[in-house]
């Protein structure tokens, strides 16, 4: 079996399991209470954010731990826009290929009068910054870009982006879910004002995450009952998750350098294999990508079709968003790079894990390359381009 769906969730690593049961059995108070077990996981809890500020280059203060990556980027957007439409500014400047967790709180901010401003990723999978500063306005309040795109891997050049933004005095969030522990992140050095990140995508445990937010910043409530994480989310906190996500984040962070070299390499191995199928698209830059992801389009097939076949054969893949796997519609993400519909759908996403071997990147291409030359045998769509009467796109 080859899993290589990473980028929709990864396998909680052992160090992460292993705090995750010790504070669950040793450290289980309650966080807000005074006395000695309530205490003792107090520590545990700011010895987490600690850690967790630390990877990042934050202060410890300027972590609030969340359900995950959408809770994080919903009470951002939600903050910046409740701090514009007090100052009279209700634009916000994001991505036509943002992840739905900050679409849709866009859409929903859309309709209570705010301005949405979607910038064009072109081609390449790409945000251009001199663009983005073009269409900040006087009463713009917020720019909102990921740092990589969790569908085609595209890393945005967000140090810039957050410098233009820094200068316009405009706040800058990032969703960073993707990018944590693939590629160096640090919220000083990338002029980053908000961060939101999910345990899960880093082999930590799913159901917590955690926003970073500057100093200074006044954070919206999304969760009203009680004191916790600075009265800014009510709810006794998720101890044990939280420090099994700091410890993944720890360990994933030292071991950053060795994996993306390795990822790379075996990226750019199955990208070669995969490009020599006739009539197939990387998406997104070759280069500007993070180091385990690989996302084709295949001319003349369905990508549900090419999933389930691939699972026959072990592998386990992905056509995009985990979030949307459900839809029959084409990826938003891969519409706003320029792919039309019926090649849309032809989509795979292949997101690597650490423990990938050459071996297994060889089989990973021999069985697309057999379950495309399979469907495109039976597909009236590709009988039309193959007689002429439909030309090809790719």
């Amino acid at each position: 079996m080859i899993y290589a769906d990473n980028a929709a969730t990864t396998k909680m690593s052992q160090t992460a399991i292993d705090t995750m049961v010790s504070v669950m059995q040793e450290d289980w108070g309650n966080p807000s209470s005074l006395y000695t077990r309530g205490q003792s996981a107090k520590e545990v809890l700011e010895d987490a954010r600690a850690k967790v500020a630390g990877v990042i280059g934050a202060e410890p203060r300027e972590i609030l731990f969340t359900s995950g990556g959408s809770e994080a980027d919903n009470q951002a957007i939600l903050s910046a826009a409740a701090l514009g439409r007090k100052a009279g500014k209700m634009h916000i400047i994001s991505s036509a290929f943002e992840h739905h967790a900050v679409l849709h709180t866009l859409e929903k901010l859309r309709k209570e009068g705010f301005d949405i401003t979607l910038m064009d990723v072109h081609e390449n999978g790409l945000v251009v910054p001199s663009e983005v500063e073009a269409a900040i306005r006087d009463d713009t309040c917020l720019v909102t870009i990921m740092y990589a795109n969790n569908e085609i891997g595209t890393i945005q050049p967000i140090r810039e982006i957050g410098a233009i933004c820094r200068r316009k005095n405009v706040l800058f969030h990032t969703d960073a879910v993707q990018a944590i522990t693939h590629v160096p992140v640090n919220v000083v050095d990338d002029n980053i004002d908000m961060l939101s990140s999910s345990a899960h995508k880093f082999h930590g445990p799913k159901g917590v995450g955690f926003l970073y937010a500057r100093k200074g910043i006044r954070l919206s409530n999304l969760i009203e009952g009680g004191a916790q994480e600075s009265g800014k989310r009510a709810g006794t906190e998720n101890v044990p998750g939280i420090a099994a996500m700091a410890a993944a984040l720890v360990e994933a962070y030292a071991a950053m350098p060795a994996n993306a070299a390795h990822l790379t390499k075996m990226r750019d191995r199955l990208i070669e294999g995969l490009a020599q199928i006739p009539h197939s698209a990387l998406n997104g830059d070759a280069v500007q990508r993070l180091p385990g992801n690989v996302n084709f389009c295949f001319e003349g097939i369905e990508g549900e079709s090419l999933l389930l076949l691939l699972d026959d054969k072990g592998i386990q893949a992905s056509s995009g968003s985990a979030c949307t796997s459900g839809s029959l519609d084409p990826s938003h993400v891969l519409l706003a790079i320029g792919r039309v519909h019926d090649v849309a759908h032809g989509s795979l996403r292949l997101s690597l894990g650490e423990d990938i071997t050459e071996e297994q990147v060889d089989e990973m291409i021999r069985s697309v390359k057999e379950v495309v030359e399979y469907l495109r045998g039976f597909s009236p769509i590709w009988r039309d381009l193959m007689s002429g009467k439909k030309e090809f796109i790719l």
